[in-house]
């Protein structure tokens, strides 16, 4: 039997997929079952499954996923019992895992198209008072509608990947005219994101009843953001290039029904909201969320806590305004929550809230003091559940910066 610590992100009541490679081997799929990756091909041969096993060779998920949850959902199902069953080809046959040290993750899906929602009211209130207005800090529409944006689906990277500060058009303090320079607010935004897992057709729209049928699993993500170059840009047509030059996912994607035992309720909304967003039962998840910054030579400094139970607007809230229009949605899509910001300070998502823009710098173990990110920083975001003894948790993802080309 495979050994699963206790305080493992990927217990038995996980089992996350991922796309993972070994020396001299191609990125195939696998599943994180604590320290080890189970090989799914290399379980394929004992011939244990009733459909076409060549989807574990591919180098994405899409095709697993497109399987449809009868069989993805069976399939964690009896992984689970195979794992503990002294009977089962797993339980003894160690040569079907590999150690997580010695495999390389990859991108987990072929992102075909990127949305980026804006629903953490603590995160809008923020924002609103630092640039708009204190005491209507909110826009008369964040209330009424998920606000959302559509981003760059071919900068979306892995953990481990580094990026490079971008550089853009910015106004410098004090001036009046933009100049051409690297960022000097290179920030992260603390958000989770979905995968979709099943298709609809253009035309069709998906209702707040129907949504958990079309997502697969979540994973962390980092949306990077240059706030200077955005500040300039943002008008009239929102985010471009102060965001789509990376975002940074982990690689093992957690099945939406791992998550099933840490569902909650979600925060009052009022007003209430119109009938196609309304919805019925506990669609929030009590996911405890971390950031770290560590600058080059020196320890990681944990700059925020936060959880994913704190958003405004609901996964299923923003599939169905997603598609209210007839928005066709596909396989491997991914919809991002927005920055996760909770009530208390140490709770912020972003650098920007973290430093009030600035104003309040934050210090790091070696003394010296962040407004926003430096070259040579190392950014990782961890996300877990816990309740009781059933753990499920994401892993993390962790990105360095580089000086810009």
């Amino acid at each position: 039997m495979i050994h699963i610590p206790p305080n493992s992100d990927f217990s038995i009541h996980n089992l996350p997929f991922g796309i993972f490679s070994t020396q001299g081997s191609a990125p195939k799929v696998g599943i994180a079952v604590g320290a080890h990756i189970l090989d799914l091909t290399a379980l394929s041969r004992c011939h244990k499954f009733d459909f076409d096993s060549s989807v574990f060779q591919k180098p994405f998920l899409n095709d697993f996923i497109s399987l449809g949850k009868e069989k993805t959902v069976q399939l964690r199902k009896d992984i689970q019992s195979w794992i503990k069953d002294k009977n089962s080809v797993l339980y003894h046959n160690k040569d079907l895992f590999v150690s997580q040290a010695d495999s390389k993750m990859h991108l987990p899906v072929r992102v075909g198209d990127y949305t980026d929602f804006y629903s953490s009211l603590e995160h809008a209130t923020n924002v609103g008072k630092m640039f708009r207005d204190p005491k209507n800090a909110l826009l008369p529409n964040w209330k009424h509608i998920p606000v959302a944006y559509h981003g760059r689906a071919s900068s979306i990277i892995p953990s481990g990947q580094s990026i490079f500060r971008p550089k853009g058009q910015v106004v410098p303090t004090g001036a009046t005219q933009p100049v051409y320079q690297p960022t000097e607010s290179l920030d992260f935004e603390l958000e989770m994101a979905y995968i979709i897992g099943k298709e609809n057709k253009l035309g069709q729209t998906i209702s707040t009843e129907e949504a958990e049928e079309y997502i697969f699993g979540m994973v962390i993500f980092n949306d990077w953001s240059a706030r200077d170059i955005q500040k300039w840009e943002y008008v009239p047509l929102g985010p471009f290039l102060g965001k789509n030059f990376a975002s940074s996912i982990s690689p093992w994607v957690v099945p939406l029904e791992a998550l099933d035992p840490f569902r909650v309720k979600g925060p009052t909304q009022e007003p209430e909201v119109l009938p196609y967003l309304q919805y019925e039962g506990m669609k929030n998840y009590d996911i405890k969320l971390e950031v770290g910054i560590t600058p080059e030579n020196t320890s990681e400094r944990i700059v925020s806590r936060s959880n994913f139970k704190h958003m405004y607007w609901n996964m299923v809230q923003q599939l169905a305004h997603h598609t209210t229009n007839g928005c066709n949605v596909r396989v491997g899509d991914m919809i991002a929550s927005g920055t996760i910001s909770g009530t208390e300070a140490s709770s912020f998502g972003s650098m920007l809230e973290l430093s009030w823009a600035g104003t309040k710098p934050i210090k790091m173990h070696d003394g010296s003091e962040r407004k926003f990110l430096h070259d040579g920083d190392t950014v990782t975001m961890r996300a877990f559940s816990e309740k009781g003894h059933i753990r499920v948790g994401f892993g993390e993802v962790l990105t360095k910066i580089k000086s810009h080309i």
